[in-house]
């Protein structure tokens, strides 16, 4: 089929359907450009405080149908104009992963085109290869992956080569910012509202203890109880401590989970010789982040950030994933069941 396609001058489109949480996306992608990225998100989970998997994979069978459609409206094309169908495989809910598993594997069997399974987090490092006014990173580079599940170090070698150099012990970077929030009182999601309120703070006025952790692993459940104690015994003393402080709070928290990312990467940059460092994940669309990463060329390394629109979960990065996959003739087969837990590599 590749060879055909090839001779004729065709352009490869991949429908990518991404729904490992609470977002449903569907994208289109002809050789690595983007031609559509549909996303619809779930604001029943408001009312929670936290997204109840259940809810999320309902509602998954309410939107994958429009989602798909509106994607191949967008990008101008008929479904048998497809040539593969990629799919989250994992990790994520398992509940929301079978919606779009199930709906990735019947569509590509009644097209009867290939079928592409897709590692969630890899997709994230691989967002930075889609099309557009954004240089992508040369290999081998460095990745910073940071979301609400996962916080990574990973080596890439090439689109379908990499190795977790280190990773979280147990809570994530994206865990600790949505805890800080719902000690503070802010509503769900609360991780963008605390990046949006330490604009304005002074990151040096609380100090918080770095959690040890050997190599280039991580630790942030130790950082989110020192937290939680600080607010704890000074709202004892006064209870308007938080939101008098709220600011401050933010941008001190945000200032200590940022400097231990930073610092592990640094140790891993000055350990393999690697120049060129990227960062992925939902937790990429932090400004706080973003500013101290680009902060990094004054120190001679290569950075290379996301666009926002490929931070959080999307189906552009499935698509771009799968292209890859693709190209080598790497397919899936049916067969192949969903993961809740999924480990890159």
């Amino acid at each position: 089929m590749t060879e055909k396609l090839m001779m004729n001058g065709q352009p490869v489109y991949i429908l990518g359907i991404e729904s490992s949480c609470d977002d449903t996306a569907a994208a289109v992608l002809a050789d690595g450009k983007m031609l559509a990225n549909v996303v619809a998100g779930q604001e029943v989970h408001r009312n929670w405080g936290g997204v109840v998997p259940e809810l999320a994979s309902r509602a998954h069978q309410q939107h994958i149908v429009p989602v798909v459609d509106e994607a191949l409206r967008q990008a101008k094309i008929g479904k048998r104009d497809l040539h593969a169908i990629a799919y989250t495989r994992g990790p994520g809910l398992l509940g929301s992963l079978l919606v779009g598993g199930s709906f990735a594997k019947g569509l590509s069997l009644g097209l009867n085109i290939p079928l592409i399974e897709v590692n969630h987090m890899q997709a994230h490092i691989l967002a930075h290869f889609i099309e557009g006014d954004h240089p992508a990173p040369q290999f081998p580079f460095l990745c910073l992956t940071v979301s609400g599940g996962h916080t990574q170090i990973v080596r890439v070698d090439s689109p379908l080569r990499m190795h977790v150099l280190g990773e979280t012990r147990d809570d994530a970077a994206g865990e600790a910012f949505d805890k800080v929030a719902k000690i503070l009182g802010l509503p769900y999601p609360g991780g963008p509202m605390v990046d949006a309120l330490a604009q304005t703070g002074n990151p040096n006025r609380f100090v918080f203890p770095e959690p040890k952790a050997d190599g280039f692993d991580f630790s942030f459940s130790g950082l989110k109880t020192s937290f939680l104690y600080l607010v704890r015994d000074e709202v004892k003393k006064d209870s308007g401590f938080a939101e008098k402080n709220i600011q401050d709070l933010c941008a001190s928290v945000q200032h200590t989970i940022v400097n231990i990312l930073l610092k592990k990467l640094l140790q891993a940059a000055h350990a393999t010789g690697i120049r060129t460092l990227a960062l992925a994940g939902g937790v990429s669309a932090n400004k706080g982040l973003r500013d101290a990463m680009k902060g990094l060329e004054n120190q001679g390394y290569h950075v290379h950030i996301p666009p926002f629109a490929f931070c959080t979960d999307n189906a552009a990065m499935i698509a771009m994933t799968g292209y890859f996959k693709y190209q080598e003739g790497i397919f899936s087969s049916a067969e192949e069941g969903s993961m809740a837990r999924y480990p890159l590599g």
